[in-house]
């Protein structure tokens, strides 16, 4: 017959819930009981739960297919081994080497001694364009603008006391020492398209 009231099914609920505590007995069963619901709860329940994992993850394998990858190949040819990078090995430039010494060239020599002669050559009343024409067909270009910048008057020198001597000689350049009475002039002459010219003096003791 079921059970209408309130307050019958309160005196329901004491009887179960007093029921393991009647005896020692009725407390052992019901914790045998409750422990073999909790074991069999802890096996059934990740058994459940994997086989819907697994279905899920082989949904998602079916519907996900592999990009196929297109190798072109000749046919029976093996296939190319895949080039390692190589480093190109730094290139050493050496320095170009010293000129090799030669016997000074005569007409080096007589270009020095004609420059000093002009170099010399500078009368009271001398202008720079006189004297820098007398220096011009032994002087280069270059090395003539520096000289337009020298005032004759200030030479020390009137004349040349001796021969050249070559100090150091080389295929395309001399240095020789040109003596005058106010001085050795240490004359460089050069070999150059037009001959061989003067590019630079210093002025000795």
């Amino acid at each position: 017959m079921p059970i209408r009231t309130n307050r019958g099914r309160a005196a329901v609920y004491r009887k179960l819930w007093g029921w393991p505590m009647r005896s020692p007995r009725h407390l052992i069963i019901s914790a045998c009981v409750a422990l073999i619901f909790i074991t069999a709860a802890g096996i059934v329940i990740p058994k459940l739960t994997g086989k819907a994992d697994r279905a899920a993850a082989e949904s998602t394998r079916s519907n996900v297919r592999p990009t196929p990858v297109t190798r072109l190949s000749t046919p029976g040819a093996a296939p190319a081994p895949t080039a390692a990078p190589t480093s190109l090995p730094t290139r050493l430039t050496s320095p170009p080497p010293p000129p090799s010494s030669a016997p000074a060239a005569p007409q080096a020599l007589d270009t020095a001694t004609r420059w000093a002669h002009a170099w010399v050559d500078h009368p009271e009343g001398t202008s720079v364009e006189q004297w820098l024409n007398r220096l011009r067909p032994h002087t280069t270009e270059e090395y003539l603008a520096v000289m337009a910048k020298v005032d004759p008057a200030n030479v020390p020198a009137t004349k040349v006391t001796g021969p050249p001597v070559a100090k150091l000689s080389f295929e395309k350049s001399v240095e020789a020492e040109v003596p005058t009475d106010g001085g050795v002039l240490r004359i460089t002459v050069i070999r150059t398209d037009q001959g061989w010219r003067v590019a630079n003096y210093e002025r000795g003791d």
